[in-house]
């Protein structure tokens, strides 16, 4: 066929020309050319067209698996979150709880500060009150202290400072390079009284043997001042006192001498 001209052939008792019929054959044999063409056109279109869809359908395949994946993590990520959230809430109630403890010890630490700082004012209030008092004593004391040890004549005498037995008094004596008194005149007997407003202890006794007085130098009594009655030696009393009670019936500064029991607490006056 060409230039839009049909032949046709027909092999009717062989009424056409040899030239007729060859080129009926070669028409024919294009047309069949053409035919295979088209199938062979065909068949590569369906097979790109399959290779398409099935290119399309592992594609949908990968996606569909894709997304399947995604959601399958995305429940397990709201899972975990879920987990956490869940711990996190409970790890909030724990702490909220654990900070109401911690605010109620608060309080009380609080309380007990306040209280402490109250009374640490209070006892520094106190502490600053025995200051002025002890430091008011001490100036008494050493006011006491500096009369007593300046009583000096030829001699001096001092009275201790702290109620002890009659032992200890006599050993505060020694400590300080003196003993206790020794009174063998009246003349001394009335000074010593002038000096003391309280009972003495003097460096009289009969501890080695009763009724011997004898002073601390081992001298023996030859005058007494003794109160009346006195000595009675009532529960073993065998260390003397000077007896500074001037109510007591019979006192005198030469009638103020007492025996005593030696272990009784009072101060001692000391001659050097």
């Amino acid at each position: 066929m060409e230039s839009g001209t049909f032949y046709v052939c027909r092999n009717i008792n062989n009424r056409s020309g040899p030239r007729t019929q060859s080129r009926c054959k070669v028409e024919e044999n294009a047309r069949k050319q053409r035919g295979s063409r088209c199938l062979v056109l065909i068949t590569v279109g369906l097979g790109l067209i399959c290779v398409l869809l099935l290119v399309f359908i592992i594609m949908l395949h990968i996606t569909i698996t894709a997304e399947r994946d995604l959601i399958k993590s995305y429940k397990n990520t709201v899972e975990e979150f879920k987990q956490t959230i869940n711990s996190l809430q409970d790890n909030y109630t724990d702490l909220t709880q654990k900070n109401l403890v911690l605010e109620t010890k608060y309080k009380d630490l609080t309380t007990e500060k306040n209280q402490f700082q109250s009374n640490f004012s209070s006892l520094n209030q106190k502490k600053l009150e025995l200051e002025s008092r002890v430091t008011s004593l001490s100036d008494e004391l050493q006011k006491e202290e500096s009369k007593q040890r300046n009583l000096c004549g030829s001699v001096c005498f001092f009275i201790s400072t702290e109620l002890m037995s009659w032992s200890d008094s006599r050993q505060y004596c020694r400590d300080r390079g003196a003993d206790l008194v020794i009174i063998n005149t009246e003349e001394k007997q009335r000074f010593i009284s002038s000096l003391v407003s309280e009972r003495v202890w003097i460096g009289l006794s009969d501890r080695e043997q009763e009724g011997n007085m004898k002073w601390v130098d081992n001298s023996t009594l030859k005058q007494g001042f003794w109160l009346k009655g006195e000595p009675n030696n009532t529960d073993n009393e065998d260390c003397i006192e000077l007896n500074y009670n001037r109510e007591k019936l019979g006192w005198s500064p030469l009638n103020s001498w007492n025996d005593d029991q030696c272990s009784a607490k009072k101060k001692g006056i000391c001659e050097k």
